[in-house]
C-alpha cells in the first residue's frame, strides 16, 4: 500500500500579510520555519522514503526541513505549484471584493466556475497536478511518499484522488503545515487524516 503524506507548506510572509500569492515566490517567516520543524519531527517515525515539493520557495523551504529531519532524499518540482491567480497575486482580499466584486462572488461560492483572464483554472490545476501525482503514485509502489505544496492544489489533488468533483472544492480548508494522509489501497484510495495541526501545539 503507498500512503501519501499530503502537506500545506508553513506560514509565509504573504500568508502574515494576508495577501494573495499564487505562484509569485514568497518565503516563510520565522514561524513557518519552526512549524516546518514540528512536521518534520512528527514525520520523523513514519518511514518517509521520498519528499517531493513544489519548487516555490516556502514549499521547498519547508520540505527541505523536514527532508533534513528524516533523511529523505528531496525531488522538486513546477507541476506541484500553486495555482496560478494572475491578476489578482500580490492583492489583498479588500483589494479584490473592491476591484474583482463580480469574479470573486464566484470564487466563494462556486469556484470551479472562475474563468479568469490570466489566472489558472482550477480544473487545469487539477490536470496538471494530478498528472504528476499519479506519475509519483505509479513510481512509487508501496512506499510513504510526502508531498509538500499548496493550499488550492492540495485540494485539487485530495478531491482528484477520492473521484470527488472538483465542484466541493469549496468545502475543504487547509491550514499551513497541515497534513492529509491518503492511503492508495487495492481497491480504493482511503482518506484517513485530513487538516491536522496537532504537531503545531507545542508553538502554542
Amino acid at each position: 500500500m503507498t500512503r501519501l503524506f499530503l502537506i500545506r507548506h508553513g506560514q509565509s510572509e504573504w500568508n502574515k500579510l494576508n495577501l494573495i500569492q499564487g505562484q509569485k515566490n514568497t518565503i516563510l517567516t520565522d514561524l513557518g520555519k519552526r512549524q516546518a520543524m514540528s512536521l518534520g519531527h512528527r514525520l520523523a517515525s513514519e518511514n518517509i522514503d521520498t519528499i517531493y515539493t513544489s519548487d516555490l520557495s516556502r514549499a521547498y523551504t519547508t520540505a527541505k526541513i523536514i527532508s533534513d529531519i528524516v533523511n529523505k532524499p528531496l525531488v522538486s518540482s513546477e507541476f506541484l505549484r500553486e495555482i496560478n491567480f494572475g491578476p489578482w497575486e500580490g492583492l489583498s482580499i479588500q483589494k479584490i471584493r473592491d476591484d474583482y466584486s463580480y469574479e470573486y462572488s464566484i470564487w466563494n461560492k462556486e469556484p470551479h466556475k472562475l474563468n479568469m483572464n490570466g489566472a489558472e483554472t482550477l480544473k487545469a490545476l487539477q490536470e496538471r497536478s494530478m498528472g504528476y501525482i499519479n506519475d509519483i503514485i505509479y513510481n512509487n509502489k508501496g512506499k510513504n511518499i510526502a508531498i509538500v505544496s499548496h493550499s488550492a492544489t492540495l485540494k485539487a489533488i485530495i478531491l482528484g484522488l477520492l473521484s470527488i468533483n472538483i465542484s466541493h472544492y469549496k468545502n475543504i480548508s487547509l491550514s499551513n503545515v497541515s497534513l492529509s494522509i491518503i492511503e492508495c489501497r487495492t481497491y480504493n484510495n482511503v482518506l484517513t487524516s485530513l487538516n491536522d495541526v496537532s504537531h503545531l501545539k507545542e508553538l502554542l
